[in-house]
C-alpha cells in the first residue's frame, strides 16, 4: 500500500510538472516565435480603419499596421533573418480564447480594453480612444437617443454597445428592441437592409461601414456619444517578456511620430478599396493616449 502510495505521488508530482511545463511554454510567446520562425496575427473582418480585410486573404488598418511594426521588431530582437507572419481572422465572439489559447499572438483589431478582459488578457498601450455612437439612416428622422424607442437596434455579438445604450441616462424609459449581426459588416447590412433603424457600435466602425457602402450619402452618425473606450491591441496574459517587447516598440512608434502618421493615414486620407476619407481627426483623449502611452482600461476613463 506505502509502495501505491508513493507511486501514485510520483506520478501526480510528474503530472504537476508536465502541465507546469506546458503552461510555461504557452506564456513564453517570444521563444515559441524563434523557434518556430513565425507568428500570427489575430485580424478583422470589418473593423473599421481599424482593421479590415481587403479580400483574397488580404488585410489592412491602423492596428495591422502598428502590429507589423511590432513583428518587426521582435523580428530584429530574436535576430531571426526570416519572420513569417500568419493571419488568423478572429470575430468578437472568438478573439479572447484564441489569444488565451496561443493560437493567436496578438489581437490587432478593435478590442476595448477593459477590467474584466484585463482578467483573461493583457493589452498594448492604447493608440486609439473611441466614441461609441450611433448610425441611422439619413432619411429616418432619428437624431438621438429617444427616438429609438419602439425601434430594432442593431449591435454586434460580442460587444458592449447596447449595453452602453441602455446604461446612458438619456435611455431611460426607452424600450428598443436588440438585434445582433455575427461581425460588423453583418450589423451594417442589418441597418442597409431595413431591419435595424439604427447601428450602434464604435464610431471609426460606423464611419468606416458607412464609408464602404453602396450609397454613403444615405447614412449618419447622430446622437451623444455613449462612451469613450481605449481600444487596444491584445496579448496573452502573464507573459512579462512578451508584453515588454510589445509595449517598448509601440511606445518607440508614439514617440518617432509614427503613430501620428499611421493616424493621418488610415482616418484623414483616402483608404481602399473605395478610397473614401473617413475624416476623423484624432480626438483629445487619443492624443492624451500617445502623450502618456499606457495600458489603463476603460474605467479608468470613466473617473471624473
Amino acid at each position: 500500500m506505502k509502495k501505491s502510495m508513493i507511486a501514485n505521488t510520483v506520478a501526480a508530482a510528474a503530472a504537476l510538472l508536465a502541465i507546469g511545463a506546458v503552461h510555461a511554454q504557452a506564456n513564453d510567446t517570444l521563444k515559441k516565435i524563434k523557434d518556430s520562425g513565425s507568428a500570427t496575427m489575430g485580424v478583422r473582418e470589418s473593423s473599421g480603419a481599424l482593421a479590415y480585410t481587403l479580400g483574397d486573404g488580404k488585410y489592412t488598418g491602423f492596428h495591422h499596421d502598428v502590429c507589423q511594426k511590432v513583428f518587426a521588431d521582435i523580428q530584429k530582437q530574436l535576430g531571426l533573418a526570416k519572420l513569417d507572419i500568419k493571419y488568423q481572422p478572429v470575430t468578437s465572439q472568438n478573439r479572447i480564447p484564441l489569444v488565451q489559447n496561443g493560437t493567436v499572438d496578438l489581437e490587432c483589431g478593435s478590442t476595448t480594453n477593459n477590467a474584466t478582459r484585463q482578467k483573461d488578457v493583457a493589452f498594448a498601450p492604447t493608440l486609439y480612444v473611441e466614441e461609441v455612437r450611433i448610425a441611422v439612416k439619413a432619411a429616418s428622422g432619428i437624431t438621438n437617443i429617444t427616438q429609438l424607442a419602439n425601434k430594432t437596434v442593431a449591435t454586434t455579438t460580442g460587444t458592449t454597445s447596447v449595453q452602453l445604450l441602455r446604461k446612458h441616462e438619456r435611455a431611460t424609459g426607452v424600450d428598443f428592441k436588440e438585434l445582433f449581426g455575427k461581425d460588423h459588416a453583418d450589423s451594417f447590412l442589418l441597418l442597409e437592409s431595413g431591419r435595424a433603424d439604427a447601428f450602434v457600435m464604435d464610431g471609426q466602425i460606423l464611419a468606416g461601414s458607412i464609408a464602404k457602402a453602396k450609397s454613403p450619402g444615405d447614412y449618419k452618425i447622430v446622437g451623444e456619444v455613449l462612451s469613450v473606450e481605449p481600444i487596444g491591441i491584445m496579448m496573452r496574459k502573464d507573459d512579462p517578456a512578451f508584453k515588454r517587447a510589445v509595449d517598448d516598440s509601440v511606445k518607440a512608434m508614439v514617440k518617432s511620430g509614427e503613430v501620428a502618421k499611421l493616424y493621418d493615414k488610415w482616418f484623414m486620407q483616402p483608404i481602399p478599396p473605395t478610397n473614401t476619407k473617413l475624416n476623423m481627426p484624432a480626438s483629445e483623449a487619443t492624443k492624451a493616449a500617445w502623450a502618456n502611452p499606457n495600458d489603463k482600461p476603460l474605467e479608468d476613463y470613466l473617473k471624473k
